[in-house]
């Protein structure tokens, strides 16, 4: 028998061996490691007794607009007016969107929520603030049912433009791109 047809021969063999090998193996997909949130700040923690329900990343934009600094007569500050992004899940499906005002998030399955803030802690330079709100009740029947909390840590960007923000700018719109974790919690 020549060598090639050796080879021919072997390698489908050696190839069953290994997958045969495989199969008494435990092949299971990698584990997510469950959200903790040791690490953060405890103004935005959530209370005891609650248990993650689902754990999003949102990535879009921000819109801020320069206007009147409120009792700063001939002042000026840029203002916070709105969210718009996706919210994918660790996969990276696309299970929502995130709007505003009033800050909503939505379900792909038509369920939504809006919410109180409660706190805010600092994130690092250049990014939004870490943010715990309190959940309202759910419009529709889903994902968004039964939420107690959420939780918006992990920010990247949004904060408001460096831009100069005076009265030849005034009633000027920015949008800065973001992306923050958003950590939906129900009761335990």
């Amino acid at each position: 028998m020549s060598a090639h047809l050796n080879c021919r021969i072997l390698l489908p063999t050696a190839v069953a061996g290994l997958l045969s090998a495989c199969a008494g193996t435990s092949m299971s997909p990698m584990m997510a490691t469950p959200f903790s949130q040791a690490a953060l700040p405890a103004a935005v923690q959530v209370p005891a007794g609650h248990g993650v329900a689902m754990e999003t990343v949102g990535a879009g934009d921000i819109t801020y607009e320069c206007r009147d600094k409120v009792a700063a007569a001939g002042q000026y500050e840029w203002v916070f007016v709105g969210p718009a992004a996706s919210l994918t899940d660790r996969q990276g499906r696309v299970v929502g969107r995130y709007f505003g005002p009033p800050a909503t998030w939505a379900a792909n399955d038509g369920s939504a929520i809006t919410g109180t803030q409660v706190a805010v802690a600092p994130a690092s330079t250049g990014n939004i603030p870490l943010q715990l709100v309190k959940a309202n009740p759910a419009s529709g029947s889903g994902a968004m049912s039964g939420l107690s909390y959420i939780q918006r840590v992990a920010t990247k960007g949004g904060v408001a433009p460096a831009m100069a923000c005076d009265s030849a700018a005034k009633g000027k719109r920015e949008i800065v791109k973001y992306q923050a974790d958003y950590i939906f919690w129900k009761p335990a």
